[in-house]
């Protein structure tokens, strides 16, 4: 399946890591890694780094599926807010999962800088502005449930929002703990630093057609009759990890996004802010630290691939005029323009661990808008399980939680 159409300036911005390597032979390894997009690429880093072998199988190229088209805001803030959240899962649960979150986006700082390797990460502010009234008594009530549980967050009103970021709406909550990086230049940098210096296998244009599990390993059988012998698999491999799972237990959601010519600095918001609304399907917002501006939205159920590509001409329009009336003296001119598919869980979460039951295929699906900052938490989870470090947010993120509300 396509995950994304259109021309994702990440494609366009950086070189294509030009990497062909099928699988010829039957191998063995501890930990077999599906998918090497920005998920996969976290998880193998951790993995490597704490000296467990491992190796990565993509039927693409390397980090050419959903990555490629994500617009890659690190936010600590979760698509369902904190005030609705622990009404679902409880109010320790939430705020626990929150404030992995916002650990997250260190942490990912810190996987860059301990390679000696930046790709575009940038500490940026947080604008969640309210849509109308309804979104402006959410913001409040999220105000007080992210003090009460002394989470970076600050209240502005109307005219305070207006004179800093230049956003005429009722107020907006206000965070400087989020960043946005380049996902596509992150993934493909710890793929190759491990490919040079840990001796990473990577295995291209490789698809796994079945997979069958023994008492002390997993044999995974490729399109071409190879079989790959490992004591763990890794599935990274997004919504199309759908082919694994006993059951669904996503919601698939077509999204756009378009990105500007470059403009003068002097139209850039106070801190080139990440910015999103109250309003669902939100529109959110970003730079590229280059004067150019990402709009993403128009989010919609996803049905198939031909369907989701023929409305981009349309959704472009909407965005362009909804920049447009946010910042009505930006000289917003589109220059790309792509759309793609994302998976959504109805608490807003990630699914981390193993099936129930299950004990040698571990999931990485960071589903929802904040997949890079769930694919951290993924990849020390499983990483802490395979050394037999405890870790409290197995309970939260696992598949076992659905069963329990």
């Amino acid at each position: 399946m396509d995950l994304y159409s259109g021309l994702p300036y990440w494609i366009a911005k950086n070189p294509l890591y030009n990497y062909f390597n099928p699988l010829k032979t039957d191998i063995s390894t501890d930990v077999a890694i599906i998918g090497t997009g920005v998920t996969g690429a976290l998880v193998m880093h951790e993995l490597c780094t704490a000296g467990i072998k491992c190796v990565m199988v993509d039927k693409r190229s390397i980090t050419t599926g959903s990555s490629i088209a994500s617009t890659a805001l690190l936010q600590y803030e979760i698509d369902t807010p904190l005030c609705e959240m622990m009404k679902i899962i409880g109010e320790d649960s939430a705020v626990k999962a929150y404030q992995s979150c916002l650990q997250s986006i260190t942490d990912i700082e810190n996987v860059f800088k301990n390679i000696d390797f930046n790709p575009d990460f940038e500490r940026v502010p947080s604008v969640y502005y309210a849509s109308n009234k309804k979104g402006q008594k959410l913001i409040e009530k999220e105000y007080e449930i992210r003090c009460k549980h002394k989470l970076p967050v600050s209240i502005l009103n109307k005219e305070q929002l207006q004179e800093k970021y230049g956003i005429k709406a009722s107020g907006c909550l206000e965070n400087d703990a989020s960043a946005q990086i380049d996902a596509y230049k992150a993934a493909t940098h710890l793929i190759d630093f491990h490919m040079r210096n840990n001796n990473l296998e990577v295995f291209t244009h490789t698809e796994i057609l079945g997979w069958d599990e023994h008492q002390k390993e997993y044999q995974l059988i490729t399109t071409a009759g190879k079989k790959i012998r490992c004591k763990y698999a890794v599935i990274a491999a997004g919504f199309e990890a759908g082919r694994f799972l006993p059951q669904q237990v996503m919601n698939l959601t077509s999204t756009y996004a378009i990105i500007s010519e470059p403009i003068d600095e002097k139209y850039i918001w106070y801190g080139k802010s990440l910015i999103w609304e109250t309003k669902e399907p939100y529109l959110y917002i970003r730079t590229d630290g280059r004067n150019r501006i990402i709009v993403g939205g128009e989010d919609e159920g996803f049905k198939d691939p031909a369907k989701r590509d023929l409305l981009l001409k349309k959704k472009v329009s909407i965005l362009e005029i909804k920049i447009k009336k946010l910042f009505p003296t930006i000289p917003f001119k589109t220059d790309m323009a792509w759309c793609g598919t994302f998976s959504s869980t109805k608490d807003g979460l990630p699914y981390i661990g193993n099936w129930p039951g299950g004990r040698r295929m571990f999931y990485a699906l960071g589903y929802g808008g904040n997949g890079i900052t769930f694919s951290m938490i993924a990849a020390q989870i499983i990483k802490n399980k395979l050394t037999g470090i405890k870790d409290e947010r197995e309970k939260i993120f696992a598949f076992s939680r659905t069963e329990e509300e």
